[in-house]
């Protein structure tokens, strides 16, 4: 590691060297270079100014720079020693997390602390032998660091390396590759390691690209296809794709991009390899598309060849449906991914939707405008042929990809088109995105986009809004008509509802837009006018839709009557007149209306109108308050709080729509809502919108307080007293928790009132003495349960005169009121960094006032409640004492708002001394908190603290920054009010001592206690039992999405902008309120909730558990204190069998907080372990279940703690402090190291107490026992003690099951504990740096460069001999290496153990008797308990492998020759299938273990074993135990070289079928095992040609079984056939990169296949002719044929599928047809159909599918048999959609022209299906193709119908001989033909636009001509007719109004009563 550390260092210095010359354009996108030209600028902290000055808008001095510099300075010391000392978990924990809170104020480090910290933060992340969870923290912490691109430049900055992400990814993907059989506690998350991969990434150099292809490609092969997806996944996560910095053409994307693709055609029909390459693929065009360096075309950086075929995955991802088609993926392939799985990123976090947009709209530049194949065109051919999927009726999985796809593509561009307009994305003049590329791209996309926002799905729909607001963005005058057009008659009710609601949306998304677009803008008035409606009781949904709407209007508008005092313009005329005239002329031109107000309308009449518009305000406050107060008084009650109800939804959103109405309105306005609201307060009360009505009160307070206040105070007042003193409201307490009738009125004041007083800033000093005296007044009245709203009055009040916060909710600055408003002023955005914001700060007046209500509220309090509890009360406790408890209750809660409304006056500092203590007595404590450093003279050794107890106790350094506090220490009120809180404190103490001595099940008390006890806690500077910072956040985000644009930063409307000062205000305070040290009364009143969180009464437990958990997080060494009581509870629970004590003593302990204390302090561990292991034996069922949920985290508590970690030493010294303090480390140090000792021998201990406990305990406590014994008592060093080895040994023949599995398991981890630790060489060290010694590994080097050297290497596989064995199957599959990975065949020197080893070898092998392993394999032999575990277990094996191994070296008490016997014993007969199974078990764990062992004793293993085998495999099977030996086979043979297994492999090859025999299974059987040898041997299996040359021979089997193992073993066998074997990684991508832009295609087939396909196709046609039509009984054919096509399916759904391309057109194509026209076997007529569809669906690539298409038509055309013609057809629309993008203009002319032709097939059903094809093929074409095929056919089919009319009917009647039938003579059935040909192709033409409304002007005239000339035809033709009329009208139900303009009268009137009934008929 040291040299590594050097490496990265030199490293970093050569970059420093280098800065000045790196060209920015180098970074990636959105990360331009910096200005400067030199760049130097490490010390500067951001290379992008902050947008947002938080310092500078709050409203009190805060720290200097230097300031907030030497506290991060002092955080990094602190760090630097606990790392150095080995403390990470909690010493580095605890000063990451500082680091987080420090950067969460918005500090910036400078970029030299930055890149510092980053390094480290990788390197601990990924440190060997660091604790999991630490790691975690830590990994999560560099991804803060890195989280922005901006902070630093990828390679200018910092470069990291990959080897360490590597490594880590490895132990999971590639397990054979890391040596080791880690254990789960050795592996990290994998979730986390590949999101280090996605932040990581960006900052590997480019010049690792081919060391790194180097490393990964080698591991390629599809022999054992895991290794493919492994290979691609990993290249996905790690590959580098940064431009280069130098000039090195190795580094450029196409250099490499050929070898890519080719490595993406060797995994066809996949989706995983489609997502992860358009994954990797966008990245780079993102981040070549700023480097000038990297060459950039029409399509991006990628060639037109590649850019189609990524399209033409696109398509495939898409799965939108085609025809008949099958999916384009087999599913097969991707679950043959294995361990690959691990590597894919999270698809809800990175769907492949944001791929596809990412790689469009980051190969995008004006060089697309002009080209017809650029990335624009196809973007546009791509979005036409799924157009009509996105119609609301047409829903279905693709939906919601298809939504966010275009979502995602407007984003993304929308972010680019701003970041390149600010200059923060630097990229060469000519790739920036211009206007006619914009307006482009909006039009691509406005039509879908139209149809989505009515879509169905929710999901769909909120994707569509959003694009629609990204494209209004980007060009609104395109955008807004049609928004309108649409929109304004489904506000005038003329549409459906659902139209309603998604119009309402759309405004509120385009509100903004509108606001500030010339001319749209002067819409905006009406809008809202016509949205009021929307606000109905009746319908929630459209309510919460139009306030959100009228609340995103408010933001953006004033709401100010523009026309007064202006002679130019007086009412609302003009506007009216001129929106009338709007809307009509939208309706006259329709969906497609074209305005364009820029150019048509002038700005002073625009001003004019917009004036006059804004006249009519007035009435819309007044309707629209209206409209609120008929809605709160028609709603239905709330059912629940907080349950997400639409009545609850609506409530919230109110407050949200009134704050900015109110703040926008003009003062005349804001005084009629004023009045209006005043009079329905005091004349109504609603009790369900009581809580809604508050709102609406605080929010006409907030915007202008005094008048608001003088208004409401005195009639609120008023109206208390009325109902208090006349009403007799309160006067009694109540039962249930409703309010009463009575009280109902001074409910509704007390809400409106404390609401009224809220935030709203000084104003409420006007009326001091009428609230105090009120509050005084209801205090000392009132009873039941408005004593709580009364309580809520007084805290709100409270706030509102101590807290610091904004009240300021103008739309703009004063000095643009004082100018007066204009039109100019619409929509105006505020430069966040001129903002003048108006605080409420507390002076003097308000903190006296507040203090003395706090005085006279909780000095009350106080005093009643001491004399409720000693007795001198007149309220007794006798009877219910149910009014006792009411006033106990209504007094803590009482206390309880007091506490936490003053809470930001209450100072840490003294609430964590005792009152009578002077302030500085207790300096060490205090002092450590002032100076931020733990004191000197705390010596752990010398104080009789116990370590841990020291450590919970220690008072780290604490940083407190301004926040605003007003007291000082020496002033009388700070002395007061602290007074007052610790009087409190004593009071709930004194509570809570009579309720538990005297009123112990007085659960209604309790609940009040304990929150009161929660709030003294907590509420200490910020209130923070009430989440304000949470919440405020929560509401400020929600405000702020619907005005976030990507690329723009903070362009809110003003209000959020200050609101985003007071979030920052107090996430200050709430960074303050760090844990405080116990004082007497914290540790009592600590104690008091210990001694309630095991109370008998579960309310009571549950209230004191939550307010304990608060508490704890805020007291310094709390957790100590507590544990012992609630140990001692826990134990004596256990002890008396008391339920509530163990469940209590349970949740507190293990599943809170005070589990990571008691896993740090092994004082208590052991006793929680004893207790709930003891608790496990309750009888009872919750105790039970809780046993279960806590068991994981009780065996956390026995995991080993950390005992080396391997770190760089430079990147930990880089952030070493100016002065070292080796002292301080060694202090430390030698802490944690004591402490480490102190917990293993204290863990030793409980173990092997444990194991006595397990061995006489029942199972079931025995089980929970063995479990922690596990993770308590294995260790590296150690291994075991003596007492749990003789548990586990003896535990694996336990007769209980489950006991047996798990001491099976322990066995078996034991085991590979002890071959593990063996390999490391017994070192720590090599074992967490993964660094094994194999000694049967050797290292061959490969002759890679002798041309023969592969062929050798496979022939090896075909002979018994060899010197060494290949176990993997990647060496020289793709590439070759120099030297590959082998074991010696005849190991000489086995593994090394040293004494601890080999003791407890010794100990295990004394007690593997005869007699063990004789009950064992009885055990083996049972019968399964359930149908599931009856299969080969794995885990059997595994345990019997190691124990063999030991027997093998005969360190074993039994002999091999006992074994052989007892094996004998269970086989038995071998009649049963339980000895079968435990046969299997037993011999392939037997082989398995011998593989390693010397030459002479494997043989004499395999001379045993084979015969037994090879009987089995040739007489034993039968279909009850094959799937037994199948397992047992892949076991002995998967990733292993068949060498080791040569008997079974040769036996198995050398098998012929037998043409005789009748017994199917056996023949099928053994195919299957030769199948499961072939796939697991991979191309490693050499012995196929006599194999297939037999099958071949006989594929015409008789028998069913037979014929499926053949066909499935065909297709095995070819496709291990194929490997490319590169001599190196260079040869294979210069080879890939000199054949084209994709690489060279594989899987091209050999002459010899190609001629055996042949031979096989002939002989089967032979077969054809020989069979008789119509023969019913099996025939050589039709067996031939299935087995044929067996194995064509399993090919075809397999990746190597594209091997056979060249065999569909004129081998494959015929022969399937003619299979399916054999009715008489249904099985193969259904095969053939499955293999045809498979067809369209493989992967071509450009010009390979020219044959197949001539083929098509062929048959299409010129077939003999009608069924032919009408199959082919369905792969010809399948073929058309799929290859979209590479079929060329010719060959998609001659597919139409064929389909077209195919209309007059004399066959009917041929002509149906040729008319469905043709519209679906049609519907998907590019628009400039659909439109010149749209023409021709038009004009090609009218002319056939008007050039064939039907002839006249003769008139006269008939001749009495004639009967009025007759034949048709073949002129009049060619006349008809035409006729239905033309009528069908029309009707295609007309149903390939089944949704387009209004319709294509094309089609009226379509319609008209068929109605008019073949409406009346007899027949088919006429029918034809009415089915495509009556559907046109069928798709258009929702759109019929407007759909009816695109007809003139004349063709409405010659398509009436044809295409729509007359109501007169």
């Amino acid at each position: 590691m040291e040299d590594a550390g050097g490496q990265i260092s030199e490293l970093v210095s050569s970059l420093d060297r280098r800065e000045g010359l790196v060209n920015s354009g180098a970074t990636s996108p959105g990360l331009g270079g910096s200005k400067e030209p030199n760049m130097e600028n490490r010390s500067a902290s951001r290379n992008r100014p902050r947008t947002y000055p938080y310092f500078r808008y709050l409203p009190y001095q805060v720290e200097d720079d230097a300031q907030r510099q030497k506290n991060l300075q002092d955080i990094i010391d602190h760090l630097y020693i606990t790392i150095e000392a080995g403390d990470f978990a909690p010493g580095a924990l605890h000063f990451t997390r500082e680091i987080r809170n420090w950067l969460a104020l918005k500090f910036d480090p400078t970029k030299e602390q930055r890149i510092r910290l980053v390094k480290l933060y990788y390197e601990l992340a990924l440190a060997p032998g660091l604790d999991l969870t630490a790691a975690e923290r830590f990994a999560s912490m560099f991804m803060v660091l890195t989280k922005r691109k901006h902070y630093l430049r990828p390679n200018v900055d910092l470069t990291l390396d990959w080897k360490p992400l590597f490594r880590e990814l490895k132990i999971f993907v590639l397990p054979s590759e890391a040596g080791m059989i880690h254990s789960t506690n050795v592996k990290r998350n994998i979730r986390t390691l590949t999101k280090l991969c996605t932040f990581a990434q960006l900052y590997f150099d480019p010049q690792i690209i081919p060391a790194m292809l180097e490393e990964i490609l080698p591991r390629f092969s599809t022999s054992f296809a895991e290794e493919a997806f492994v290979v691609v996944g990993l290249l996905n996560l790690l590959f580098p794709t940064s431009p280069p910095v130098s000039d090195d053409e190795k580094l450029l994307p196409q250099h490499y991009l050929p070898a890519m693709f080719h490595l993406w055609s060797l995994m066809n029909r996949s989706r995983v390899f489609d997502t992860t390459f358009l994954d990797l693929f966008s990245r780079l065009a993102r981040d070549s598309l700023t480097s000038s360096k990297v060459p950039f075309s029409e399509c991006g950086i990628y060639t037109q060849e590649q850019t189609s075929l990524i399209f033409t995955a696109i398509l495939r991802m898409l799965d939108i449906p085609v025809g008949q088609a099958t999916s384009p993926y087999s599913g097969t392939v991707d679950l043959s991914a294995g361990l690959a799985i691990l590597l894919e990123r999270d698809p809800k976090k990175h769907p492949a939707a944001h791929h596809i947009a990412r790689w469009i709209i980051m190969s995008m530049s004006p060089a697309c405008l002009d080209s017809a194949t650029s990335i624009l065109t196809k973007l546009e051919g791509l979005i036409q042929a799924v157009e009509t999927f996105f119609h609301p009726s047409n829903s279905g999985g693709w939906t919601k990809t298809l939504h966010q796809l275009v979502y995602y593509l407007a984003d993304f561009f929308v972010m680019r088109w701003n970041r390149e307009k600010s200059g923060e994305m630097e990229l060469p003049e000519e790739r920036k995105l211009n206007d006619p590329l914009k307006r482009r791209f909006v039009i691509c996309l406005r039509e879908v986009v139209f149809m989505g926002i009515y879509s169905k799905s929710g999901t769909a729909m909120n994707f569509a809004l959003s694009t629609l607001q990204s494209l209004a963005y980007l060009e609104p005058d395109m955008i807004l008509p049609g928004v309108l057009q649409r929109i304004y008659p489904s506000l005038q009710g003329l549409v459906e509802v659902h139209r309603t609601t998604s119009s309402l949306r759309a405004l509120q998304v385009l509100s903004r837009i509108m606001a500030r677009t010339k001319g749209f803008r002067c819409h905006v008035t009406t809008m809202l006018g016509l949205a009021l409606p929307g606000i109905d009781a009746n319908d929630l949904e459209k309510t919460l839709y139009t306030l959100s709407y009228i609340q995103s209007v408010c933001y953006n508008i004033p709401l100010h009557d523009l026309t007064e005092g202006r002679d130019d313009v007086s009412g609302s005329m003009l506007a009216s007149q001129w929106i009338g005239s709007e809307v009509e002329r939208m309706e006259q031109e329709g969906i497609n209306v074209e305005i364009d107000y820029k150019a048509g309308l002038n700005d002073k009449d625009e001003e004019l109108i917009l004036r006059s518009s804004t006249s009519t305000l007035a009435e819309f406050v007044s309707a629209f308050l209206g409209k609120v107060f008929t809605l709160l008084e028609n709603l239905p009650d709330a059912a629940r709080v907080r349950s997400g109800s639409p009545e609850e939804n609506v409530i919230n959103t109110l407050p949200a729509t009134f704050t900015p109405l109110l703040a926008a309105l003009s003062p005349e306005l804001y005084n009629l809502a004023l009045n209006k609201v005043a009079v329905f307060v005091s004349n109504h009360v609603i009790h369900q919108a009581r809580d809604a009505m508050a709102f609406i009160c605080s929010a006409l307070c907030k915007v202008h307080p005094a008048k608001a206040l003088k208004r409401l105070v005195p009639v609120l007042i008023q109206s208390i007293r009325t109902e208090i003193d006349e009403n007799g409201a309160a006067s009694t307490r109540n039962t249930g928790s409703d309010v009463l009738p009575r009280d109902r009125g001074l409910v509704w004041s007390i809400s409106m009132l404390s609401m009224c007083v809220v935030h709203v800033g000084e104003a409420v000093m006007e009326h001091k003495k009428a609230l105090f005296d009120i509050a005084d007044y209801m205090q000392q009245k009132c009873r039941g349960i408005p004593t709580v709203h009364v309580s809520n009055y007084v805290h709100h009040l409270l706030l509102n005169l101590t807290g610091t916060y904004i009240c300021d909710y103008s739309l703009y600055e004063k000095d643009v009121y004082a100018r007066g408003l204009g039109p100019n002023d619409w929509g105006l955005i505020p430069n966040p960094q001129h903002l003048n914001i108006a605080w409420h700060m507390p002076n003097r007046e308000e903190i006296e006032f507040a203090v003395e209500l706090f005085r006279n509220q909780g000095g009350n309090a106080v005093r009643q409640l001491t004399t409720l509890t000693d007795g001198t009360s007149p309220i007794k406790r006798i009877g219910t004492g149910k009014e006792w408890s009411d006033e106990v209750s209504r007094n803590l809660v009482l206390i309880r708002l007091l506490l936490s409304g003053v809470s930001v006056l209450f100072d840490a500092e003294a609430a964590s001394r005792d009152p009578d203590t002077p302030a500085n007595d207790d300096g060490d404590v205090d002092m450590s908190l002032a100076n931020g450093h733990i004191p000197e003279d705390f010596d752990s050794d010398s104080s009789p603290i116990p370590i841990e107890e020291a450590e919970e106790n220690e008072a780290r350094p604490t940083y407190r920054y301004p926040a605003g506090y007003v007291l000082t220490e020496d002033d009388p009120l700070y002395k007061e009010l602290h007074d007052l809180r610790h009087k409190a404190g004593e009071t709930l103490h004194a509570v809570h001592d009579f309720l538990v001595q005297k009123q112990q099940d007085d659960v209604a008390c309790f609940g009040p206690l304990y929150t009161a006890y929660r709030s003294w806690f907590i509420d200490v500077g910020i209130e923070r039992s009430a989440h304000v910072l949470d919440r405020v956040t929560r509401l400020l985000a929600a405000d702020i999405h619907p005005y976030k644009i990507s690329g723009l930063r903070k362009e809110y409307p003003r209000p959020l902008l200050l609101r985003r000062a007071n979030v920052y205000h107090l996430q200050r305070l709430r960074h303050n309120s760090y844990p405080r040290p116990k004082t007497e009364l914290t540790k009592t009143l600590l104690l008091d909730l210990a001694q309630s969180a095991v109370s008998s009464y579960t309310e009571v437990r549950r209230n004191a558990q939550s307010a304990g958990e608060a508490a704890l997080k805020a007291i310094i060494g709390g957790r100590p204190l507590v544990i012992p009581p609630l140990l001692q509870a826990l134990e004596e629970g256990v002890a008396q069998n008391d339920f509530a004590l163990i469940k209590g003593g349970m949740y507190t302990l293990v599943l809170g907080s005070l589990n990571r204390t008691i896993a740090r302090d092994w004082r208590y561990a052991p006793r929680v372990i004893k207790a709930y292991i003891s608790a496990s034996t309750a009888d009872k069922a919750s105790v039970q279940k809780l046993c279960s949920t806590v068991t994981l985290d009780i065996m956390n508590l026995a995991r080993p703690l950390e005992r080396m970690v391997v770190l760089d030493r430079d990147i930990v010294r880089s952030i070493s402090p100016a002065e070292d303090f080796p002292d301080k480390v060694e202090k430390v140090k030698s802490k944690v190291l004591k402490k480490r000792a102190n917990v293993e021998s204290k863990m030793a201990a409980l173990s092997d107490e444990l194991v006595d406990l397990a061995k006489i305990s029942h199972w079931k406590k025995a089980s929970r026992t063995a479990a922690i014994i596990i993770s308590l008592g294995l260790r590296f060093e150690s291994i075991a003690s003596e007492k749990m080895i003789d548990l586990m040994v003896r535990g694996a023949i336990e007769s209980h099951p489950g006991l047996r599995s798990l001491y099976g398991g322990a066995l078996v981890a034991l085991f590979s504990l002890i071959d593990t630790r063996a390999t490391a060489q017994h070192k720590y060290e090599n074992y967490i740096t993964d660094n094994p010694y194999h000694p049967t590994k050797v290292q061959i080097t490969t002759k890679r460069d002798d041309p023969t050297w592969t062929n050798e290497y496979l022939a090896s596989f075909a002979q018994p001999e060899a010197n060494y064995y290949v176990d993997h199957e990647h060496p020289g599959w793709l590439v070759w290496e120099k030297n590959m990975t082998a074991y010696k065949a005849n190991p000489k020197t086995d593994i090394e153990y040293d004494r601890i080893e080999q003791a407890t070898l010794d100990q295990i092998g004394k007690i593997l008797t005869r007699e063990w392993f004789a009950v064992l394999f009885d055990y083996f032999k049972q019968e399964p308990r359930d149908a599931g575990a009856d299969r080969f277990r794995i885990s059997n094996t595994m345990l019997l492998f190691y124990a063999f191994q030991l027997l093998l070296h005969e360190s074993t008490t039994a002999t091999i020759s006992d074994i052989k016997e007892e094996t004998a014993r269970i086989f038995g007969d071998g009649t049963d299938k339980h000895q079968h199974r435990a046969a299997a078990e037993i011999l392939g764990a037997l082989l398995s273990s011998a593989a390693d062992v010397r030459l002479e004793l494997r043989n004499e293993v395999w001379e045993y074993v084979f015969p037994i085998v090879q009987r089995v495999f040739a007489d034993g099977l039968t279909p009850e135990n094959s799937s037994y030996w199948i397992s047992c086979l892949h076991m002995i043979l998967h990733g292993k070289d068949p060498r080791r297994s040569w008997p079974i492999v040769d036996s198995l090859a050398s098998f012929r079928l037998d043409m005789s025999s009748n017994a199917a299974f056996k023949e099928s059987s053994k195919i299957q095992l030769l199948c499961q040898c072939v796939s697991d041997l991979g191309w490693h299996f050499q012995l196929e040609k006599p194999i297939i040359d037999n099958f071949l021979k006989h594929i015409d089997h008789p028998y069913k079984g037979v014929r499926e193992a053949m066909g499935g073993t065909l297709a095995v066998l070819y496709r291990t056939r194929y490997h490319e074997s590169y001599k190196d990684v260079k040869t294979f991508m210069d080879g890939q990169r000199n054949s084209s832009s994709i690489g060279i295609a594989p899987y091209q087939p050999t002459e010899e296949f190609s001629t055996t396909i042949h031979e096989i196709f002939d002989r089967l046609e032979k077969w054809r002719v020989e069979r008789e039509p119509g023969q019913q009984t099996p025939s050589s054919y039709t067996s031939g044929g299935k087995t044929v096509l067996l194995w064509l399916d399993s090919a075809l759904s397999s990746y190597e599928c594209i091997g056979l391309l060249r065999f569909f057109p004129d081998v494959f194509m015929e022969q399937l047809l003619h299979m399916m026209d054999i009715k008489e076997d249904q099985e193969l007529q259904g095969l053939a159909y499955h293999v045809f569809r498979h067809l369209p669906n493989i992967p071509h690539r450009l010009g390979e599918d020219t044959e197949l298409i001539e083929s098509l038509i062929r048959i299409g055309t010129k077939s003999s048999l009608w069924h032919q013609r009408l199959r082919v057809l369905i792969n010809m629309q399948v073929i058309y959609f799929r290859r979209l993008f590479l079929l060329p203009q010719k060959q998609q002319q001659k597919l139409f022209d064929c389909v077209a032709s195919m209309l007059g097939d004399t066959q009917m059903e041929v002509r149906l299906g040729a008319s469905s094809t043709l519209s679906g093929m049609i519907r998907c074409s590019p628009v400039q193709m659909r439109n010149r095929v749209i023409e021709d056919l038009n004009q090609k089919f009218t002319k056939m119908l008007v050039d064939s009319p039907l002839p006249k009917k003769a008139k006269g009647n008939l001749s009495a001989a004639s009967t009025g039938t007759s034949t048709p003579t073949p002129e009049h059935s060619k006349l008809i033909l035409s006729r239905h040909a033309a009528v069908l192709g029309l009707g295609a033409l007309v149903q390939a636009f089944p949704y387009s409304s209004p319709p294509p002007s094309w089609i009226p005239g379509v319609l008209t001509t068929l109605a008019n000339k073949a409406n009346n035809d007899p027949g088919m033709v006429g029918k034809s007719v009415k089915s495509i009329l009556s559907d046109f009208k069928k798709t258009r139900q929702d759109t019929w109004q407007m759909d009816l303009k695109a007809f003139t009268q004349e063709q409405a009137e010659d398509l009436d009563g044809v295409l729509w009934r007359s109501y007169f008929v």
